[in-house]
């Protein structure tokens, strides 16, 4: 039995049935030793639920034991599986199940696998862990590319580690009838990153450096202030070049190395460069 899994008798039948129920699904297994396929199913169930802990809690009744619970739900065969939400059965499957007829019935309640990713994405960003909410949004994408809500929490994480052409691609996605309060405050976030990242200190510095195209101290400059508004690419490129005319300068390594470190992990353009300085060094 995992941690998700409850034995139901009178003393916690209230708490269980009638008030968790009320904010998470309980599915009530009816089983007893002398009918091995409802011990076998009550297993199954047990595996199935684990880890869904928020979202569903098995609870299981010993009919041999509780025989006025199982008369309360009105159980005339074993096994029997109750799903009850709000104190009241919504549906329910009885007899032996083969596995397929098992994930079917649990698959209309449980979390898909891109929800809890969504999920665990969305909390990490309100945390403020950008980085770490960057995989499971990916994730969830990969399995699920057309939801419009795994597409705004991917292009807010965007927006915050200043990929701006890949949230602005996604948001270009998102049909008018998604387009929430929420999109458009990311739409704003976009019109002002982009606003941002082309800011007059940064022009100045590209016509000075169209000016001067060997100013290497204009160059570390110019990757600096790209760095500063996320535009990444453009000042690994920029240090990278100075690297490959001079590998010693130190400085423009420091650099590089510092803008790579800022990365998420298992960032592409991070293990790009990181490739690029392996194969220049050996």
């Amino acid at each position: 039995m995992s941690d998700n899994t409850i034995a139901i008798s009178p003393e916690n039948f209230q708490q269980v049935i009638l008030e968790e129920s009320k904010t998470k699904l309980i599915l009530v297994h009816f089983w007893a030793d002398q009918i091995p396929e409802s011990v076998e199913l009550r297993d199954k169930l047990a595996g199935r639920v684990v880890g869904a802990e928020k979202f569903m809690t098995l609870a299981t009744v010993d009919c041999a034991a509780q025989q006025a619970i199982a008369q309360q739900f009105g159980i005339q065969a074993l096994p029997t599986s109750v799903i009850v939400k709000d104190g009241q059965p919504i549906d329910g499957i009885s007899g032996p199940q083969p596995d397929q007829a098992i994930d079917e019935f649990l698959g209309k309640y449980l979390p898909k696998p891109e929800d809890s990713l969504l999920a665990q994405g969305l909390d990490l960003l309100q945390q403020q862990q950008v980085n770490d909410a960057l995989s499971p949004l990916q994730q969830a994408f990969a399995i699920d590319s057309e939801r419009a809500d795994i597409k705004k929490a991917l292009a807010d994480v965007y927006l915050h580690l200043g990929k701006i052409a890949e949230a602005e691609e996604l948001l270009s996605t998102i049909l008018m009838v998604e387009q929430d309060s929420y999109y458009q405050s990311l739409i704003a976030k976009l019109e002002l990153a982009q606003e941002a990242s082309n800011s007059p200190e940064i022009q100045a510095l590209e016509q000075q450096l169209a000016a001067n195209p060997d100013d290497i101290e204009l160059s570390r400059q110019l990757a600096v202030q790209y760095s500063q508004v996320n535009r990444h690419e453009e000042a690994l490129n920029l240090l990278y070049k100075l690297l490959v005319k001079d590998a010693g300068d130190s400085e423009s390594k420091k650099l590089l190395l510092d803008i790579l470190s800022a990365l998420p992990d298992g960032d592409k353009l991070a293990a790009q460069y990181r490739r690029k300085l392996f194969a220049m060094m050996y």
